[in-house]
Protein backbone atom coordinates (compact mmCIF):
# COMPACT_ATOMS: atom_id res chain seq x y z
CA UNK A 1 0.00 0.00 0.00
CA UNK A 2 1.16 3.54 -0.65
CA UNK A 3 0.84 6.25 1.96
CA UNK A 4 -2.60 7.53 0.98
CA UNK A 5 -3.94 3.97 0.76
CA UNK A 6 -2.91 3.45 4.39
CA UNK A 7 -4.85 6.53 5.46
CA UNK A 8 -7.88 5.59 3.37
CA UNK A 9 -7.95 2.06 4.78
CA UNK A 10 -8.95 3.51 8.16
CA UNK A 11 -11.91 5.51 6.85
CA UNK A 12 -15.57 4.41 6.79
CA UNK A 13 -17.81 6.68 4.73
CA UNK A 14 -21.52 6.80 4.05
CA UNK A 15 -22.94 7.64 0.62
CA UNK A 16 -26.11 9.28 -0.72
CA UNK A 17 -28.83 7.48 -2.62
CA UNK A 18 -29.56 3.94 -3.71
CA UNK A 19 -27.36 3.71 -6.79
CA UNK A 20 -23.62 4.02 -7.35
CA UNK A 21 -22.78 7.13 -9.37
CA UNK A 22 -19.57 8.31 -10.98
CA UNK A 23 -19.28 10.98 -8.27
CA UNK A 24 -19.39 8.32 -5.53
CA UNK A 25 -16.76 6.23 -7.30
CA UNK A 26 -14.51 9.25 -7.81
CA UNK A 27 -14.88 10.24 -4.15
CA UNK A 28 -13.84 6.77 -2.97
CA UNK A 29 -10.96 6.73 -5.44
CA UNK A 30 -9.66 10.12 -4.34
CA UNK A 31 -10.00 9.49 -0.61
CA UNK A 32 -8.99 5.81 -0.88
CA UNK A 33 -11.79 5.11 1.66
CA UNK A 34 -11.66 1.45 2.66
CA UNK A 35 -15.01 1.24 4.44
CA UNK A 36 -18.66 1.79 3.56
CA UNK A 37 -21.53 2.29 6.02
CA UNK A 38 -25.07 1.80 4.74
CA UNK A 39 -28.19 3.54 6.02
CA UNK A 40 -31.92 3.67 5.43
CA UNK A 41 -31.40 6.20 2.61
CA UNK A 42 -29.37 3.61 0.71
CA UNK A 43 -32.02 0.88 0.86
CA UNK A 44 -34.87 0.01 -1.50
CA UNK A 45 -34.83 -3.78 -1.47
CA UNK A 46 -32.45 -6.67 -0.75
CA UNK A 47 -31.57 -7.16 -4.46
CA UNK A 48 -30.89 -3.43 -4.79
CA UNK A 49 -28.58 -3.22 -1.74
CA UNK A 50 -26.70 -6.29 -2.98
CA UNK A 51 -26.27 -4.65 -6.38
CA UNK A 52 -25.14 -1.38 -4.78
CA UNK A 53 -22.33 -3.12 -2.87
CA UNK A 54 -21.36 -5.17 -5.91
CA UNK A 55 -21.30 -2.11 -8.20
CA UNK A 56 -19.09 -0.04 -5.91
CA UNK A 57 -16.55 -2.80 -5.38
CA UNK A 58 -16.45 -3.60 -9.10
CA UNK A 59 -15.96 0.05 -9.98
CA UNK A 60 -13.14 0.40 -7.45
CA UNK A 61 -11.63 -3.00 -8.18
CA UNK A 62 -11.00 -3.57 -4.49
CA UNK A 63 -12.63 -5.10 -1.45
CA UNK A 64 -14.34 -2.75 1.00
CA UNK A 65 -15.21 -3.22 4.64
CA UNK A 66 -19.02 -3.04 4.40
CA UNK A 67 -20.76 -2.04 7.63
CA UNK A 68 -24.23 -1.32 8.95
CA UNK A 69 -25.70 -0.02 12.20
CA UNK A 70 -28.27 -2.77 12.82
CA UNK A 71 -29.12 -2.97 16.52
CA UNK A 72 -32.74 -4.06 16.33
CA UNK A 73 -35.57 -2.06 17.87
CA UNK A 74 -35.10 1.66 17.35
CA UNK A 75 -31.99 1.26 15.19
CA UNK A 76 -32.76 -0.76 12.06
CA UNK A 77 -31.64 0.43 8.62
CA UNK A 78 -33.13 -2.11 6.18
CA UNK A 79 -36.89 -2.51 5.88
CA UNK A 80 -36.75 -5.91 4.15
CA UNK A 81 -34.48 -8.91 4.24
CA UNK A 82 -33.95 -8.73 8.00
CA UNK A 83 -35.91 -9.54 11.13
CA UNK A 84 -37.08 -6.46 13.02
CA UNK A 85 -36.32 -7.49 16.58
CA UNK A 86 -37.48 -5.65 19.70
CA UNK A 87 -35.10 -3.36 21.53
CA UNK A 88 -32.42 -4.71 23.85
CA UNK A 89 -34.33 -3.63 26.95
CA UNK A 90 -37.08 -6.12 26.05
CA UNK A 91 -34.49 -8.92 26.08
CA UNK A 92 -33.00 -7.60 29.32
CA UNK A 93 -36.37 -7.27 31.06
CA UNK A 94 -36.95 -11.03 30.75
CA UNK A 95 -33.23 -11.94 30.92
CA UNK A 96 -33.49 -13.65 27.54
CA UNK A 97 -29.87 -14.78 27.16
CA UNK A 98 -30.81 -17.64 24.86
CA UNK A 99 -32.98 -15.24 22.88
CA UNK A 100 -30.03 -12.85 22.48
CA UNK A 101 -27.93 -15.77 21.26
CA UNK A 102 -30.58 -16.74 18.70
CA UNK A 103 -30.87 -13.12 17.62
CA UNK A 104 -27.13 -12.93 16.92
CA UNK A 105 -27.22 -16.10 14.82
CA UNK A 106 -30.20 -14.87 12.81
CA UNK A 107 -28.64 -11.43 12.26
CA UNK A 108 -25.48 -13.06 10.95
CA UNK A 109 -27.39 -15.15 8.39
CA UNK A 110 -29.54 -12.26 7.23
CA UNK A 111 -26.86 -9.57 7.04
CA UNK A 112 -24.19 -11.76 5.47
CA UNK A 113 -26.64 -12.60 2.65
CA UNK A 114 -26.81 -8.84 2.03
CA UNK A 115 -23.02 -8.59 1.97
CA UNK A 116 -22.40 -6.96 5.36
CA UNK A 117 -19.01 -7.53 7.03
CA UNK A 118 -19.49 -5.64 10.30
CA UNK A 119 -22.54 -4.88 12.39
CA UNK A 120 -22.09 -1.88 14.69
CA UNK A 121 -23.98 -3.71 17.42
CA UNK A 122 -24.77 -4.65 20.18
CA UNK A 123 -25.15 -1.68 22.49
CA UNK A 124 -23.80 -2.80 25.87
CA UNK A 125 -24.06 0.49 27.74
CA UNK A 126 -25.39 0.12 31.29
CA UNK A 127 -28.35 2.28 32.28
CA UNK A 128 -28.35 4.26 35.50
CA UNK A 129 -31.02 6.27 37.30
CA UNK A 130 -30.11 9.24 35.07
CA UNK A 131 -32.54 9.91 32.24
CA UNK A 132 -30.92 8.54 29.07
CA UNK A 133 -32.46 10.08 25.92
CA UNK A 134 -30.07 8.39 23.50
CA UNK A 135 -29.50 4.91 24.93
CA UNK A 136 -32.62 4.04 26.93
CA UNK A 137 -34.29 0.98 25.41
CA UNK A 138 -31.17 0.30 23.32
CA UNK A 139 -29.54 -1.03 26.52
CA UNK A 140 -30.12 -4.43 28.09
CA UNK A 141 -30.65 -2.72 31.45
CA UNK A 142 -29.05 -1.63 34.73
CA UNK A 143 -27.31 -4.83 35.83
CA UNK A 144 -23.78 -4.74 34.34
CA UNK A 145 -23.32 -8.49 34.61
CA UNK A 146 -26.62 -9.21 32.90
CA UNK A 147 -25.78 -6.67 30.18
CA UNK A 148 -22.46 -8.43 29.72
CA UNK A 149 -24.03 -11.91 29.56
CA UNK A 150 -26.66 -11.00 26.99
CA UNK A 151 -24.26 -8.92 24.93
CA UNK A 152 -21.61 -11.65 24.93
CA UNK A 153 -24.16 -14.32 23.94
CA UNK A 154 -25.25 -12.26 20.97
CA UNK A 155 -21.66 -11.41 19.97
CA UNK A 156 -20.53 -15.05 20.03
CA UNK A 157 -23.45 -16.16 17.87
CA UNK A 158 -23.12 -13.26 15.44
CA UNK A 159 -19.43 -13.89 14.90
CA UNK A 160 -19.87 -17.66 14.69
CA UNK A 161 -22.11 -16.87 11.72
CA UNK A 162 -19.37 -14.86 10.02
CA UNK A 163 -20.56 -11.34 10.90
CA UNK A 164 -18.23 -9.16 12.98
CA UNK A 165 -19.92 -7.65 16.02
CA UNK A 166 -19.21 -4.32 17.71
CA UNK A 167 -19.45 -3.62 21.43
CA UNK A 168 -20.42 0.01 22.03
CA UNK A 169 -20.11 2.74 23.32
CA UNK A 170 -16.82 2.55 25.22
CA UNK A 171 -16.29 3.37 28.06
CA UNK A 172 -20.05 3.55 28.68
CA UNK A 173 -22.76 5.92 27.41
CA UNK A 174 -25.57 4.81 29.71
CA UNK A 175 -25.36 7.81 32.11
CA UNK A 176 -25.40 10.44 29.32
CA UNK A 177 -28.28 12.87 29.89
CA UNK A 178 -27.77 14.44 26.44
CA UNK A 179 -27.80 12.78 23.03
CA UNK A 180 -24.30 13.09 21.49
CA UNK A 181 -25.87 13.11 18.03
CA UNK A 182 -27.04 16.60 18.98
CA UNK A 183 -25.11 17.90 22.01
CA UNK A 184 -21.95 17.23 24.01
CA UNK A 185 -22.74 15.16 27.15
CA UNK A 186 -20.65 15.27 30.31
CA UNK A 187 -20.44 12.06 32.35
CA UNK A 188 -18.90 12.50 35.81
CA UNK A 189 -18.10 8.87 36.45
CA UNK A 190 -14.96 7.85 38.36
CA UNK A 191 -12.57 5.09 37.37
CA UNK A 192 -13.83 3.08 40.35
CA UNK A 193 -17.41 3.34 39.07
CA UNK A 194 -16.26 2.46 35.58
CA UNK A 195 -14.50 -0.68 36.81
CA UNK A 196 -17.45 -1.88 38.88
CA UNK A 197 -20.24 -0.98 36.44
CA UNK A 198 -19.64 0.34 32.94
CA UNK A 199 -16.53 -1.60 31.94
CA UNK A 200 -17.98 -4.94 33.08
CA UNK A 201 -19.92 -5.60 29.84
CA UNK A 202 -16.90 -4.63 27.73
CA UNK A 203 -14.76 -7.17 29.55
CA UNK A 204 -17.44 -9.78 28.83
CA UNK A 205 -17.46 -8.74 25.16
CA UNK A 206 -13.68 -9.01 25.00
CA UNK A 207 -13.81 -12.46 26.56
CA UNK A 208 -16.32 -13.38 23.84
CA UNK A 209 -13.76 -12.29 21.24
CA UNK A 210 -15.60 -9.24 19.93
CA UNK A 211 -14.02 -8.04 16.69
CA UNK A 212 -14.70 -4.31 17.11
CA UNK A 213 -15.22 -1.91 20.02
CA UNK A 214 -16.70 1.52 19.33
CA UNK A 215 -15.97 4.54 21.50
CA UNK A 216 -18.28 7.36 22.59
CA UNK A 217 -18.27 11.16 22.32
CA UNK A 218 -19.04 12.44 25.86
CA UNK A 219 -16.60 14.25 28.10
CA UNK A 220 -15.51 12.12 31.07
CA UNK A 221 -13.69 14.77 33.16
CA UNK A 222 -12.91 12.37 36.02
CA UNK A 223 -11.25 9.97 33.58
CA UNK A 224 -9.45 12.56 31.46
CA UNK A 225 -9.39 16.12 32.80
CA UNK A 226 -7.88 17.68 29.66
CA UNK A 227 -10.29 20.41 28.46
CA UNK A 228 -12.39 19.60 25.41
CA UNK A 229 -11.34 15.95 25.38
CA UNK A 230 -14.21 13.48 24.97
CA UNK A 231 -13.49 9.76 25.00
CA UNK A 232 -13.15 9.93 21.22
CA UNK A 233 -10.10 12.21 21.58
CA UNK A 234 -8.74 10.74 24.82
CA UNK A 235 -5.52 8.75 24.63
CA UNK A 236 -5.75 7.83 28.36
CA UNK A 237 -9.21 6.31 27.77
CA UNK A 238 -8.66 4.67 24.37
CA UNK A 239 -4.98 3.73 24.29
CA UNK A 240 -4.31 3.83 28.02
CA UNK A 241 -7.38 1.97 29.26
CA UNK A 242 -8.86 -0.04 26.39
CA UNK A 243 -5.70 -1.04 24.55
CA UNK A 244 -3.08 -1.16 27.33
CA UNK A 245 -4.82 -1.78 30.67
CA UNK A 246 -7.66 -3.99 29.41
CA UNK A 247 -5.49 -5.56 26.72
CA UNK A 248 -7.94 -5.31 23.82
CA UNK A 249 -6.28 -6.44 20.58
CA UNK A 250 -9.14 -6.01 18.11
CA UNK A 251 -10.26 -3.07 16.00
CA UNK A 252 -11.21 0.16 17.78
CA UNK A 253 -13.73 2.33 15.92
CA UNK A 254 -14.91 5.85 16.49
CA UNK A 255 -18.56 6.73 16.36
CA UNK A 256 -19.65 9.11 13.60
CA UNK A 257 -17.37 12.17 13.71
CA UNK A 258 -20.12 14.27 12.12
CA UNK A 259 -22.21 14.19 15.32
CA UNK A 260 -23.14 17.40 17.08
CA UNK A 261 -21.09 16.55 20.19
CA UNK A 262 -17.88 16.59 18.13
CA UNK A 263 -18.91 19.67 16.16
CA UNK A 264 -19.15 21.65 19.41
CA UNK A 265 -15.44 21.10 20.01
CA UNK A 266 -13.57 21.53 16.72
CA UNK A 267 -13.73 21.18 12.91
CA UNK A 268 -14.07 17.63 11.68
CA UNK A 269 -10.58 17.49 10.18
CA UNK A 270 -9.02 18.32 13.53
CA UNK A 271 -11.42 15.85 15.17
CA UNK A 272 -10.15 13.09 12.88
CA UNK A 273 -6.53 13.80 13.82
CA UNK A 274 -7.32 13.81 17.53
CA UNK A 275 -9.34 10.60 17.14
CA UNK A 276 -6.48 8.82 15.39
CA UNK A 277 -4.00 10.11 17.97
CA UNK A 278 -6.16 8.68 20.76
CA UNK A 279 -5.70 5.18 19.35
CA UNK A 280 -8.60 4.45 17.00
CA UNK A 281 -8.21 2.21 13.96
CA UNK A 282 -11.46 3.00 12.11
CA UNK A 283 -12.74 6.56 11.76
CA UNK A 284 -16.37 7.08 10.72
CA UNK A 285 -17.71 10.03 8.73
CA UNK A 286 -21.13 8.87 7.77
CA UNK A 287 -23.06 11.42 5.76
CA UNK A 288 -21.42 14.52 4.32
CA UNK A 289 -19.10 14.38 1.31
CA UNK A 290 -17.24 17.61 2.19
CA UNK A 291 -16.67 16.45 5.77
CA UNK A 292 -15.28 13.16 4.51
CA UNK A 293 -12.85 14.99 2.24
CA UNK A 294 -11.69 17.11 5.18
CA UNK A 295 -11.09 13.98 7.23
CA UNK A 296 -8.93 12.43 4.53
CA UNK A 297 -6.99 15.60 3.69
CA UNK A 298 -6.27 16.57 7.30
CA UNK A 299 -5.21 13.08 8.29
CA UNK A 300 -2.93 12.83 5.26
CA UNK A 301 -1.20 16.11 6.16
CA UNK A 302 -0.85 15.02 9.79
CA UNK A 303 0.81 11.74 8.89
CA UNK A 304 3.04 13.38 6.27
CA UNK A 305 4.07 16.01 8.80
CA UNK A 306 4.71 13.28 11.37
CA UNK A 307 2.37 14.79 13.96
CA UNK A 308 0.68 11.35 13.82
CA UNK A 309 2.63 8.11 14.13
CA UNK A 310 3.11 6.18 10.88
CA UNK A 311 3.85 3.01 12.83
CA UNK A 312 0.49 3.37 14.64
CA UNK A 313 -1.21 3.81 11.25
CA UNK A 314 0.45 0.68 9.88
CA UNK A 315 -0.64 -1.29 12.98
CA UNK A 316 -4.22 -0.06 12.52
CA UNK A 317 -4.24 -1.13 8.87
CA UNK A 318 -2.96 -4.57 9.84
CA UNK A 319 -5.85 -4.99 12.29
CA UNK A 320 -8.37 -3.81 9.68
CA UNK A 321 -6.97 -6.12 7.00
CA UNK A 322 -7.20 -9.04 9.45
CA UNK A 323 -10.83 -8.10 10.04
CA UNK A 324 -11.57 -8.12 6.31
CA UNK A 325 -9.77 -11.44 5.84
CA UNK A 326 -12.30 -13.20 8.11
CA UNK A 327 -14.76 -13.19 5.18
CA UNK A 328 -13.41 -14.50 1.87
CA UNK A 329 -16.92 -14.30 0.37
CA UNK A 330 -18.76 -11.03 -0.14
CA UNK A 331 -22.23 -12.60 -0.07
CA UNK A 332 -23.25 -15.76 1.77
CA UNK A 333 -25.59 -17.85 -0.40
CA UNK A 334 -29.25 -17.91 0.52
CA UNK A 335 -32.51 -16.10 -0.01
CA UNK A 336 -32.15 -12.52 1.30
CA UNK A 337 -35.33 -12.50 3.35
CA UNK A 338 -36.35 -12.19 6.98
CA UNK A 339 -36.00 -15.50 8.78
CA UNK A 340 -39.39 -16.89 9.96
CA UNK A 341 -37.64 -18.17 13.08
CA UNK A 342 -36.54 -14.61 13.77
CA UNK A 343 -40.06 -13.27 13.35
CA UNK A 344 -41.36 -15.77 15.90
CA UNK A 345 -38.51 -14.97 18.30
CA UNK A 346 -39.22 -11.24 18.01
CA UNK A 347 -42.91 -11.84 18.74
CA UNK A 348 -42.19 -14.16 21.67
CA UNK A 349 -39.69 -11.84 23.36
CA UNK A 350 -42.00 -8.86 22.93
CA UNK A 351 -44.97 -10.69 24.42
CA UNK A 352 -42.97 -11.90 27.41
CA UNK A 353 -41.46 -8.45 28.00
CA UNK A 354 -44.76 -6.52 27.82
CA UNK A 355 -45.60 -5.25 31.29
CA UNK A 356 -48.17 -3.20 33.16
CA UNK A 357 -46.19 -0.35 34.74
CA UNK A 358 -49.09 1.30 36.55
CA UNK A 359 -52.73 0.38 37.18
CA UNK A 360 -53.81 1.62 40.60
CA UNK A 361 -57.50 1.63 39.67
CA UNK A 362 -57.32 -1.87 38.18
CA UNK A 363 -58.52 -0.88 34.75
CA UNK A 364 -56.67 -3.80 33.14
CA UNK A 365 -57.17 -6.21 31.58
CA UNK A 366 -59.95 -4.76 29.49
CA UNK A 367 -62.74 -6.80 27.96
CA UNK A 368 -64.90 -5.42 25.12
CA UNK A 369 -67.79 -4.93 27.53
CA UNK A 370 -65.64 -3.26 30.16
CA UNK A 371 -63.85 -1.07 27.64
CA UNK A 372 -67.08 0.20 26.07
CA UNK A 373 -66.54 2.69 23.29
CA UNK A 374 -62.77 2.96 22.72
CA UNK A 375 -60.82 5.85 21.26
CA UNK A 376 -57.22 5.25 20.20
CA UNK A 377 -54.81 8.18 19.80
CA UNK A 378 -51.73 7.25 17.81
CA UNK A 379 -48.77 9.23 16.41
CA UNK A 380 -48.33 9.56 12.65
CA UNK A 381 -45.31 7.26 12.48
CA UNK A 382 -45.51 7.23 8.70
CA UNK A 383 -44.39 10.88 8.75
CA UNK A 384 -41.04 9.74 10.17
CA UNK A 385 -40.30 7.35 7.30
CA UNK A 386 -38.11 9.91 5.55
CA UNK A 387 -35.79 10.00 8.59
CA UNK A 388 -35.92 6.58 10.24
CA UNK A 389 -36.96 3.07 9.23
CA UNK A 390 -40.69 2.65 9.75
CA UNK A 391 -42.22 -0.75 9.00
CA UNK A 392 -44.60 -0.60 6.04
CA UNK A 393 -47.64 -1.67 8.01
CA UNK A 394 -47.15 1.29 10.37
CA UNK A 395 -47.38 3.77 7.50
CA UNK A 396 -51.12 3.04 7.53
CA UNK A 397 -51.62 3.62 11.21
CA UNK A 398 -55.43 3.43 11.39
CA UNK A 399 -55.51 0.17 9.44
CA UNK A 400 -52.83 -1.29 11.69
CA UNK A 401 -54.80 -0.37 14.83
CA UNK A 402 -58.02 -1.77 13.41
CA UNK A 403 -56.32 -5.11 12.75
CA UNK A 404 -54.75 -5.29 16.21
CA UNK A 405 -57.86 -4.38 18.17
CA UNK A 406 -60.19 -6.59 16.14
CA UNK A 407 -58.37 -9.62 17.57
CA UNK A 408 -59.89 -8.69 20.94
CA UNK A 409 -63.38 -7.90 19.65
CA UNK A 410 -62.89 -4.13 19.81
CA UNK A 411 -63.60 -1.68 16.98
CA UNK A 412 -62.02 1.59 18.15
CA UNK A 413 -62.25 5.08 16.83
CA UNK A 414 -58.77 6.10 15.69
CA UNK A 415 -57.21 9.55 15.78
CA UNK A 416 -53.82 9.83 14.09
CA UNK A 417 -51.99 12.92 15.29
CA UNK A 418 -48.73 14.53 14.14
CA UNK A 419 -45.66 13.64 16.20
CA UNK A 420 -45.82 17.24 17.47
CA UNK A 421 -49.55 18.00 17.67
CA UNK A 422 -50.71 21.59 17.90
CA UNK A 423 -52.56 22.98 20.92
CA UNK A 424 -55.75 23.04 18.84
CA UNK A 425 -55.33 19.39 17.86
CA UNK A 426 -54.71 18.44 21.49
CA UNK A 427 -57.85 20.27 22.65
CA UNK A 428 -59.96 18.66 19.92
CA UNK A 429 -58.87 15.11 20.79
CA UNK A 430 -59.24 15.76 24.54
CA UNK A 431 -62.83 16.93 23.95
CA UNK A 432 -63.42 13.86 21.78
CA UNK A 433 -62.04 11.54 24.50
CA UNK A 434 -64.68 12.80 26.91
CA UNK A 435 -67.32 11.17 24.69
CA UNK A 436 -65.69 7.72 24.78
CA UNK A 437 -65.68 5.25 27.65
CA UNK A 438 -61.96 4.39 27.30
CA UNK A 439 -59.12 6.23 25.61
CA UNK A 440 -55.86 4.51 24.72
CA UNK A 441 -52.96 6.88 24.05
CA UNK A 442 -49.83 5.61 22.32
CA UNK A 443 -47.30 8.00 23.81
CA UNK A 444 -44.31 8.48 21.52
CA UNK A 445 -41.88 10.32 23.84
CA UNK A 446 -43.14 12.88 26.34
CA UNK A 447 -39.61 13.68 27.53
CA UNK A 448 -38.21 14.48 24.09
CA UNK A 449 -41.36 15.84 22.40
CA UNK A 450 -42.99 18.56 24.56
CA UNK A 451 -46.25 18.61 22.55
CA UNK A 452 -46.61 14.91 23.29
CA UNK A 453 -46.37 15.71 27.00
CA UNK A 454 -49.12 18.30 26.51
CA UNK A 455 -51.20 15.66 24.73
CA UNK A 456 -50.74 13.29 27.67
CA UNK A 457 -51.77 16.02 30.11
CA UNK A 458 -54.81 16.96 28.01
CA UNK A 459 -56.06 13.39 27.81
CA UNK A 460 -55.38 12.79 31.50
CA UNK A 461 -57.84 15.60 32.22
CA UNK A 462 -60.29 14.90 29.42
CA UNK A 463 -60.62 11.12 29.16
CA UNK A 464 -63.06 9.14 31.27
CA UNK A 465 -60.64 6.21 31.54
CA UNK A 466 -57.13 6.49 30.15
CA UNK A 467 -54.66 3.76 29.23
CA UNK A 468 -51.22 4.84 28.03
CA UNK A 469 -48.84 2.73 25.95
CA UNK A 470 -45.26 3.99 26.26
CA UNK A 471 -43.82 3.53 22.79
CA UNK A 472 -40.24 4.56 23.45
CA UNK A 473 -38.32 4.84 26.71
CA UNK A 474 -40.16 3.95 29.92
CA UNK A 475 -38.92 7.16 31.57
CA UNK A 476 -42.25 8.76 30.66
CA UNK A 477 -43.79 6.81 33.54
CA UNK A 478 -43.03 9.81 35.75
CA UNK A 479 -45.66 11.80 33.81
CA UNK A 480 -48.40 9.19 34.22
CA UNK A 481 -51.13 10.07 36.74
CA UNK A 482 -52.11 7.59 39.44
CA UNK A 483 -55.56 7.21 37.89
CA UNK A 484 -54.07 6.18 34.54
CA UNK A 485 -53.15 2.64 33.52
CA UNK A 486 -49.82 2.32 31.73
CA UNK A 487 -48.17 -0.50 29.78
CA UNK A 488 -45.08 -0.88 27.65
CA UNK A 489 -43.22 -3.44 25.58
CA UNK A 490 -40.13 -1.20 25.41
CA UNK A 491 -40.37 0.03 21.85
CA UNK A 492 -42.50 0.94 18.85
CA UNK A 493 -41.80 -1.87 16.41
CA UNK A 494 -44.80 -3.91 15.23
CA UNK A 495 -43.93 -6.89 17.42
CA UNK A 496 -43.79 -4.61 20.46
CA UNK A 497 -46.96 -2.65 19.74
CA UNK A 498 -48.89 -5.87 19.22
CA UNK A 499 -47.52 -7.19 22.53
CA UNK A 500 -48.49 -4.01 24.39
CA UNK A 501 -52.03 -4.09 22.99
CA UNK A 502 -52.24 -7.75 23.99
CA UNK A 503 -51.23 -6.77 27.53
CA UNK A 504 -54.11 -4.32 27.70
CA UNK A 505 -56.69 -6.99 26.84
CA UNK A 506 -55.27 -10.13 28.44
Amino acid sequence: MDFEDLVGSCLVFGIPGTRITSDIVRHFQETRAGGLILYRINFESPPQIIQLVRDLEEALQRRLLVTVDHEGGRVVMFREGVTVFPDNLAFGTIDAEEGAREQGAIEARELRRLGMDVNFSPTIDVLTETYSPNIGIRSYGRDPRQVGRLGAARIRAMQAGGLSATAKHFPGLGPASLDPHLKLPVIRTTWEEMDTVHLVPFLAAMEAGVDVIMSSHPLYPLLDSAPGTPATFSRPIIRGCLRDRLGYQGVISSDDLEMGAVGELCPIGEAAVRTAAAGHDLLLSCHDNASQRQVFDTLTRAYRGKSLSLSDLEASVQRIEALKAKRPQRFVPGNPAADPVGTELARSVSQRAAVVLKDKNRLLPLSPARAGRVLTVFPALGSLASRIMIERVLEEEAKFLEGCFSRYGVNPGAVILPIEPSDAEIKTVADQAARFDTTILFCYDAHMVPPHKKLLEGLTKGARKLVVVLMRDPYDIEFIAESTACVTAYGYRVCQLEAAIGKIFS
